[in-house]
């Protein structure tokens, strides 16, 4: 790579990663924003999260909602994930932190992705996207399956709302 090249990713990243922190939510693109680990432990505790669930995060970003249900809850976890760079990143955290046998991490398309196996759905994904996911999870989960969103709502009526931690519940 020439200097140029080089200087050109670098600029890039630094301006692409404070731009995230602003991104308008109904953008076609995911920004890179992640859940902290208090509101990931209240997501799980909403669903009575236990050993032998399985958690799916979608848009798993850093993995940092799946590592939560892991350590403090002791379930499985199942993390899908577009972008290169983020899945990388939480495949090597994932990796330090001791945890690639209990997170299956995987780099791919949400929408393709087969969800059946959740017993959990967590996602911090953008109004629009988590709208066209929803006869995914109506074809795809058991009945009764869990969906916890954080920060953005989907058209479909909320079993439970946590305002302070903008968690929402949905049950299919």
């Amino acid at each position: 790579m020439d200097l140029f090249a080089a200087v050109a990713l670098f600029v890039a990243l630094v301006l692409l990663i404070p731009l995230s922190w602003i991104w308008p939510p109904n953008s076609p693109w995911a920004p890179w924003w992640r859940t902290k680990k208090n509101v990931a432990r209240v997501a799980f505790k909403m669903v009575n999260l236990k050993k032998g669930d399985i958690v799916y995060e979608l848009g798993s970003g850093e993995a940092t909602a799946l590592m939560v249900a892991v350590k403090d809850f002791h379930a499985k976890g199942v993390g899908i994930e577009i972008d290169p760079l983020r899945y990388w990143f939480s495949k090597f955290t994932v990796w330090r932190k001791g945890m690639n046998k209990e997170i299956t991490l995987k780099r791919g398309d949400i929408f393709k992705e087969n969800l059946s196996e959740a017993t959990v759905i967590y996602a911090y994904l953008v109004p629009k996207t988590l709208n066209r996911l929803i006869p995914k999870f109506k074809k795809e989960l058991k009945k009764g399956t869990p969906i916890i969103t954080y920060k953005y709502e989907m058209n479909l009526p909320v079993r439970k709302f946590y305002k302070k931690n903008e968690l929402r519940l949905y049950v299919i």
